[in-house]
């Protein structure tokens, strides 16, 4: 049962992980706390479902032996090209007039984006629940039940987890060794030095904006794939990407994937514990009782 449980908050805390990278990198980089985020992970989850559905009219079979075909893995990589543009259109109409007024803000100029974004959301497709596939899956048994209780994944979970260690290589590497990747943290640990040494400010915002969207669509369709599509899970997940962002460390790649895999652990215990009700509080309890003993996260940027 333990095992299981565990299991099963990796999954939530693999797509937590993802969206808090994108966070976590605009709140470094671009210096505020973007509460739309959230709902790029909505509009990503819904451009895939939407360019799935669109594909899906060529008659095509699922990949065995997950619940999918080529139509949703088409349509994640639309996802993630419109998001992408999603994220530079918010910046270019809205938080790129606003900069000179300070973070204040842009913070609240982010609140009106995400309502606005939502609200969208309801308009096109409607507040009924959606799901990318009618299939139906067997979990498949990795472990007995004899053993803790027993481990089960279906095989769209396992795939969801090596897809998120995939993501996170590779975006550990393209900010370690590419030349983009490395002005991104030069700018996150000092803006004015970066600036002096011949680093775009703009190149770089632009590109904190892509790879948050692509991130964020990742997400998306993670959770859509996993559980189902609302136009609310956008705002439902904001919370635990900011505490994953807070508890891992501002500026930290690798700490928004730790932040993310303990919140989702956090909230998947709670369940067992104490009852559902109770599962985003279980999440802020844990942010608590860690920041108490290292209020700057797990792994904060050194300025």
């Amino acid at each position: 049962m333990m095992l299981q449980v565990l299991a099963d908050g990796l999954i939530v805390g693999s797509a937590i992980a993802l969206g808090a990278i994108g966070l976590t990198l605009t709140f470094s980089i671009l210096r505020f706390a973007n509460f739309g985020h959230g709902e790029l992970l909505s509009w990503g989850a819904y451009i895939a479902f939407t360019a799935g559905g669109a594909f899906a009219a060529v008659q095509a079979a699922p990949w065995a032996p997950f619940s999918f075909g080529w139509p949703l893995a088409a349509g994640l990589l639309l996802a993630m090209a419109g998001t992408a543009l999603l994220a530079l259109g918010i910046d270019w109409l809205l938080f790129r007039r606003l900069r000179a007024q300070g973070a204040i803000t842009l913070v609240i100029a982010s609140f009106g984006a995400a309502l606005a974004a939502r609200n969208l959301l309801f308009f096109f497709y409607g507040g009924v629940p959606q799901y990318y596939t009618q299939e139906l899956q067997i979990a498949i048994a990795l472990l007995p039940r004899t053993v803790y209780g027993g481990l089960r994944f279906t095989p769209d979970q396992l795939l969801v987890l090596a897809l998120t260690l995939a993501s996170v290589v590779a975006l550990h590497l393209f900010l370690g060794r590419s030349t983009l990747g490395r002005a991104m943290r030069a700018t996150s640990l000092n803006p004015q030095l970066a600036r002096v040494s011949g680093i775009d400010p703009e190149r770089v915002m632009r590109a904190t904006w892509i790879l948050g969207g692509v991130l964020a669509a990742i997400a998306g369709v993670f959770v859509g794939l996993t559980v189902q599509l609302r136009p609310t899970m956008g705002m439902d997940l904001l919370l635990p990407l900011f505490a994953a962002v807070i508890l891992g460390g501002i500026g930290s790649v690798w700490g928004a994937v730790l932040g993310g895999l303990i919140i989702g652990l956090a909230e998947s215990f709670s369940v067992t514990l104490v009852g559902a009700e109770y599962r985003a509080a279980a999440s802020f309890v844990v942010l608590i009782a860690i920041l108490w003993l290292r209020p700057t996260g797990l792994f904060a940027e050194k300025g």
